[in-house]
């Protein structure tokens, strides 16, 4: 896969290419948000990321006064699709949603053939939903 970007507990983060970098702007809102949560900051301190530049680390304020990390300005995201840490099973999805390289740039070491679809929100019936690798929504979340 290449240079990756992943969180404290070796999950594969993402960029949204529906966001923007400059200036800063994340697009992913409810529905999207369930199935790309944001990477946040409860402290409201910039967090250390493990083999990035830190001067590239940064926080942005969602409409919901979550405070988001940012990468080179891009809102990063985890997916729920991925059940385990070094999985990445969110590159391509809806050809919106990549893996963020510690340069902040789309990671297009290996992008599926075709067009993966996110797996569904979850939902309150059932919060397990989203078992399979692309299956559920078109609408790319």
């Amino acid at each position: 896969m290449g240079q990756v970007v992943v969180d404290d507990n070796g999950f594969v983060l993402y960029r949204f290419d529906k966001d923007s970098a400059n200036p800063p702007t994340s697009n992913c809102k409810d529905k999207c948000a369930q199935v790309w949560p944001p990477v946040t900051s409860t402290d409201g301190n910039i967090p250390q990321l493990q083999g990035v530049d830190q001067a590239l680390v940064g926080t942005i304020q969602r409409p919901d006064g979550v405070t988001q990390v940012t990468l080179a300005g891009w809102p990063l995201y985890r997916y729920i699709g991925d059940k385990a840490p070094g999985k990445w099973t969110g590159q391509g999805v809806g050809h919106t949603w990549w893996v963020i390289s510690p340069n902040g740039k789309k990671n297009l070491t290996c992008v599926p053939t075709g067009t993966p679809t996110a797996v569904p929100p979850p939902t309150s019936d059932n919060n397990n939903s989203g078992s399979g690798n692309n299956g559920g929504s078109s609408s790319g979340y």
